[in-house]
């Protein structure tokens, strides 16, 4: 039952050349990646090109893998450096660069709403804006602080796996997510 392996023994079973332990690696992080790089640099192009540029690095590494960590450590790792690498290549600074809030959903149509009722539609209104305030904020953290939060929200790592991708100790980890926290608290405090 490969589908029910861990990620690292789906990952030593792709680099023996199993490809169907790859799909599998694939779907289970793909979403998750793009978002995080998404976020990371903004823009959706740079953000697939980033994507593809993961996923290339770690087909190039199959055969070298070990189980040194949690294989979505090794992989936000790769990701980390390649986001670094991008805004070393474009010699800008991450800081001043806003991300693009992307409805990933998409628009909803009228004649999807119609017989829902008013309240209904003004609390998902509601949701949406705080969803694209809270958006503006992350967009607006300090790089190091927005990519603990979003290491920890949409890769679901510890204080301790953020330390090992990021490459800081725990307690520089901790306090930028905490910092992090705490701005967007401000931040959509202050909005309402």
């Amino acid at each position: 039952m490969i589908d029910g392996q861990s990620d690292e023994e789906l990952m030593l079973a792709y680099g023996a050349g199993d490809l169907a332990a790859f799909e599998i690696v694939y779907r289970r992080y793909s979403g998750r990646l793009y978002r995080y790089l998404l976020r990371q640099c903004g823009n959706a192009d740079d953000a697939q090109e980033l994507l593809q540029d993961v996923w290339t690095n770690l087909i190039r590494a199959r055969s070298r893998y070990e189980v040194r960590a949690k294989f979505s450590t090794y992989l936000f790792h790769l990701a980390h450096n390649r986001v670094i690498d991008h805004f070393r290549r474009r010699r800008r600074n991450p800081v001043d660069h806003a991300a693009n809030p992307v409805d990933e959903e998409g628009d909803t149509h009228l004649a999807e709403v119609a017989d829902v009722n008013i309240s209904a539609i003004e609390d998902r209104l509601h949701l949406q804006r705080l969803g694209e305030q809270l958006l503006e904020l992350i967009a607006q953290l300090p790089p190091v602080q927005r990519e603990a939060f979003l290491l920890r929200e949409e890769g679901g790592f510890s204080v301790e796996e953020i330390a090992d991708i990021t490459g800081v100790n725990a307690e520089t980890a901790k306090s930028r997510l905490r910092y992090a926290v705490a701005k967007l608290r401000r931040g959509l405090r202050d909005k309402e």
